[in-house]
């Protein structure tokens, strides 16, 4: 089909607005969305009233966007370090979902750094909006979440340890869609949460998503765990921490306020095993980059998974 000249400005468009959502990564940053959804329905029991949930979804679509869009204005110099790489891989239409649209967008000169800039400050700007309204705690998680990102970036060529870091941020919109919901939670569901979370994120995403870059993060001079201590040892980690991750989901579920029945954790105990625990058994016999990206992917999904699970029964319980 070929396009009008009158249709080319919709076309032109379209594309620019796609570069923006693969600047935030969206497809990947759709899935991480679930995780605050089912944090706050596994606490609550329920829904929220209904502008607490409207607001509740702008706010952890607006942060997810522009968190992940501050770590590609972070780390702009570096990406287009890691372009000018002889064997630099785009990885664009992979099965990478965080190169699921573009990789790196305004590196590869596709958006202005301050195009995306003003992106990720608009977005920033309608979290921390939606995040105060809610509770001014949220807001406060937020901006915590927005800084510890940043450092994390600039970690980049400092130390491995920075992993931990991301662990951290990437379980504070979790707590602040519980705290959006109820200013008192109980201290141990959100400490059980919190490291549910934090070793899902490191064994799941980070060291897996490291160990697929490792040759070239070598070539970066970047400092990271599967640099650091080679790929066998971070299997070994991967084993050790989404086992930990697993356990603590069933933990969490057993201190909600909701009654799951035998069902419900023998499904929460196979998407454990299914998603988690065999890809990352796959990755402790053969280290590689395209078996680090199998864990990668197949771990974004156990956020969704949980979700379901927890979507499925309030509906019958209701």
């Amino acid at each position: 089909m070929v396009k009008t000249a009158a249709g080319l400005p919709g076309v032109i468009r379209d594309v620019r607005l796609r570069l923006f959502f693969a600047l935030s990564r969206t497809p990947h940053g759709l899935m991480d969305m679930t995780t605050p959804c089912f944090a706050a329905g596994l606490w609550l029991g329920g829904l929220p009233p209904l502008p607490v949930l409207l607001v509740g979804l702008i706010t952890v679509f607006a942060g997810y966007t522009a968190v992940y869009a501050l770590n590609d204005v972070v780390d702009y110099r570096v990406d287009q370090e890691k372009l000018r790489q002889k064997d630099y891989q785009a990885r664009t239409g992979t099965q990478d979902l965080d190169a699921a649209l573009v990789r790196h967008p305004m590196a590869q000169g596709l958006l202005r750094f301050r195009e995306g800039l003003a992106w990720a400050l608009a977005w920033a700007a309608v979290a921390f909006a939606g995040a105060y309204f809610l509770n001014p705690v949220c807001a406060w998680i937020f901006i915590g979440g927005c800084l510890l990102e940043a450092v994390y970036c600039l970690l980049l060529k400092v130390s491995p340890f920075r992993a931990l870091i991301n662990g951290i941020v990437k379980t504070l919109g979790s707590i602040a869609a519980v705290f959006a919901v109820d200013p008192s939670p109980s201290p141990v569901f959100i400490a059980t949460l919190f490291f549910m979370l934090f070793f899902w994120e490191l064994g799941g995403q980070n060291i897996p998503n490291d160990s697929s870059d490792v040759d070239e993060d070598i070539r970066l001079g970047a400092k990271t765990i599967p640099v650091r201590l080679g790929l066998d040892l971070s299997a070994f980690a991967v084993q050790v921490t989404l086992g930990a991750a697993v356990g603590l989901t069933l933990v969490l579920f057993g201190i909600s306020p909701i009654r799951f029945g035998a069902a419900a954790y023998l499904s929460i105990l196979a998407l454990g095993v299914w998603l988690l625990i065999l890809p990352a058994a796959d990755f402790q016999r053969h280290p590689s980059s395209a078996s680090a990206m199998h864990l990668f992917n197949r771990a974004s999904y156990y956020p969704p998974a949980l979700f379901s699970i927890v979507a499925i029964t309030l509906l019958i319980s209701s």
